[in-house]
């Protein structure tokens, strides 16, 4: 298959698959999914080797553009909105499943500790597109709606932060210094490699900052609606690229650019606005090419490692949810059933594991493969969670 032929397959077939998954109440995610699996080099192979070998690029692009929209969600007006609670629960039901996963997977599997700070921290997030369909499919009011819909929409950003802030870390301990070092100045790497790491969330949080006070002042320039969009992109590529070339993090950068933005500028809504055009046609992409990744020979590999994250991810989940709930004193509906919301994965969570895959080739097809099957499990399984907890809430 040519390149170009590969492009028209997936978008003809994505737009084919989304209108009949549909019809049987499947998430547009899944059906991308499902297709990339069938078109990828194990099944038909209908996906030329050069846009394969992309992936990791047009991931990155993707991500890129996600982490400025989930910048939005950290303005002044929505953090007074959101209130205490919701602020809480959503830290703590992330951290939940981070704690869950990690203790698994370091102290049961014995795993090395940079692969699964990666695995660890891919399991905070939460995708709110099968929450927020369920919610308006059966048109729910009420204390736990309005908290979940708050938890949701801020939550991939915290996946985000504590992915980047976990890969920092998990590069800075792969060095080939700490295997020869001594215990005592391995130590001392240890500490310096930490250190590094911190610096280069810094240097995110700086550049991130700086190009939404450069983005903003140029700003007043750009009036119609296809320079928007353009002017929006070409920042998003820009800061992810110089972050690129000084070793940052491209994704917290971009989150800081989102999240500046939009509290020194009052006409921000227009920017964000504009990605929303051809949003749909990155995530097609990037979806379908997920699904292509996939080996499906590792799926047979998988076993308790799958079966593990698929239930301890939940169990974090549910009890990171009800501590939040329980310590902000949210009403009895909230800390019961809030966790069962959150229980969708998708997005975030596939786009991360192809950095993984590509940052640490070893074990990243692991990773990937795991990420990718309990998407699909949570995808299917998520959207009558959430509906049994509006339910039991009396909210539908």
């Amino acid at each position: 298959m040519n390149i170009i032929l590969s492009f028209a397959v997936i978008l003809l077939a994505g737009l084919l698959a989304q209108r009949i998954l549909r019809k049987v109440k499947f998430p547009a995610v899944t059906a991308y999914l499902f297709l990339g699996i069938l078109i990828g080099p194990e099944v038909f192979n209908l996906v030329s080797k050069q846009i394969l070998q992309s992936s990791d690029l047009i991931s990155n692009i993707v991500l890129s553009i996600i982490a400025f929209g989930l910048g939005q969600n950290f303005s002044k007006k929505n953090l007074s909105k959101i209130g205490k609670s919701i602020f809480c629960i959503s830290i703590l039901e992330a951290c939940g499943a981070f704690l869950c996963v990690s203790f698994v997977f370091f102290f049961l599997f014995r795993q090395p500790l940079p692969l699964s700070l990666v695995f660890w921290s891919i399991s905070s997030a939460t995708a709110p597109a099968a929450t927020v369909m369920v919610i308006k499919e059966y048109k729910a009011k009420g204390a736990l709606t309005d908290t979940l819909l708050g938890v949701v929409a801020i939550d991939d950003a915290w996946c985000l932060i504590i992915f980047s802030v976990s890969l920092a870390i998990a590069q800075a301990l792969i060095s080939p210094l700490l295997r020869f070092s001594g215990p005592l100045s391995q130590s001392f790497y240890l500490t310096k490699a930490f250190l590094y790491s911190l610096l280069k969330i810094g240097g995110s949080f700086a550049l991130g900052a700086a190009v939404a006070l450069i983005f903003s002042y140029f700003s007043r320039y750009i009036k119609r609606g296809t320079n928007l969009l353009i002017y929006t992109l070409g920042f998003i590529f820009l800061n992810a690229g110089i972050a690129n070339h000084f070793h940052f993090s491209a994704l917290l950068s971009n989150i800081f650019f989102g999240a500046i933005l939009v509290n020194i500028n009052k006409e921000s809504f227009k920017f964000f606005d504009s990605l929303r055009t051809v949003d749909l046609l990155f995530y097609l992409f990037f979806f379908v090419l997920a699904g292509a990744n996939l080996e499906i020979e590792l799926l047979g590999k998988l076993g308790l490692v799958g079966l593990a994250y698929l239930c301890f991810r939940v169990i974090g989940k549910l009890s990171g949810a009800s501590l939040g709930g329980y310590l902000s004193k949210a009403p009895a509906s909230v800390r019961k059933y809030l966790g069962f919301g959150l229980i969708p994965q998708a997005g975030i969570a596939l786009g991360v594991a192809l950095i993984a895959k590509a940052e640490f080739p070893q074990a990243g097809g692991m990773i990937f493969a795991t990420i990718v099957a309990t998407t699909i499990v949570y995808e299917i399984i998520g959207p009558f969670c959430t509906k049994f907890a509006l339910s039991k809430a009396k909210e539908i």
